[in-house]
C-alpha cells in the first residue's frame, strides 16, 4: 500500500471498535507512541512500519517488539509533542520529517499506562540515532505484512475475573505481540 491509498483510506474512515479490550484497575498514567508509516519510494513493497526491540534490561516490557514512545512529561504540550518527542530521544527520529495524520483510541495496558497511539507519515528514510539504553534494535515491516490475514493471530487470556485478548503478529524472526499488535490489528481494520 503506498502513501495516498494509506492516507485516503485512514481520513475516509471512522474509527473502529478496539480489539484491544484490556481494563487496567488502578489510576494510569498517559503514554503516547509513535505509528510511524515510512514513506519511501525505493521500497517497491509499500509503506514501511517503524518498529524498534526494547532493551533487555527496561523495568517495563523488556525485550520486547513496541513502537518508539513513552510517558507524558510536563513539558509535552499534549500527546502528539510526547510521541514525537520519545522517538526522538528513543531513535533519534527527526520530527521535521513527520507529519501527524491522527490517532487512534487510547489503550490501557498492563504496566500502568493509558497509551495513545499517534499515526504519522515519515517522509523519507531517517538516520536512526539509537540510544542503547532503551532501545537494543530499530526495523521495518511492510505495511502489507499486517494487511495479509494470516499474519494475525490471537488468543485469549484470563486474567483477574476478565477474558483478554492477546494479539501477536509474527514476522521473520520477531514476535510482534500486546498492546503493540492490538494497535496494528486497528489501525489496519481502519484502513480495510
Amino acid at each position: 500500500m503506498n502513501k495516498e491509498e494509506f492516507l485516503t483510506r485512514f481520513h475516509l474512515q471512522q474509527l473502529v471498535e478496539s480489539s484491544h479490550n484490556y481494563q487496567h484497575h488502578l489510576p494510569l498514567k498517559k503514554a503516547a507512541v509513535l505509528i510511524g508509516l515510512i514513506d519511501n519510494p525505493e521500497h517497491d513493497s509499500g509503506l514501511q512500519v517503524l518498529l524498534t526491540k526494547r532493551s533487555s534490561h527496561l523495568k517495563h516490557h523488556p525485550s520486547q517488539v513496541s513502537f518508539p514512545g513513552g510517558k507524558a512529561e510536563q513539558e509535552d504540550d499534549n500527546l502528539i509533542a510526547t510521541a514525537l518527542r520519545e522517538a526522538q530521544e528513543e531513535i533519534g527520529l527527526d520530527p521535521n520529517f513527520v507529519t501527524v495524520i491522527g490517532q487512534l483510541p487510547t489503550y490501557e495496558i498492563i504496566s500502568g499506562y493509558q497509551v495513545t497511539p499517534i499515526v504519522a507519515i515519515i517522509d523519507r528514510q531517517p538516520n536512526y540515532q539509537q540510544d542503547d539504553n532503551e532501545v537494543a534494535e530499530i526495523f521495518q515491516v511492510p505495511l502489507q505484512h499486517f494487511l495479509q490475514g494470516d499474519s494475525h493471530r490471537c488468543i485469549t487470556s484470563f486474567r483477574r475475573g476478565r477474558h483478554h485478548n492477546i494479539h501477536f503478529y509474527p514476522y521473520k524472526h520477531y514476535n510482534i505481540w500486546g498492546a503493540t499488535a492490538a494497535m496494528l490489528k486497528d489501525l489496519i481494520e481502519h484502513i480495510k
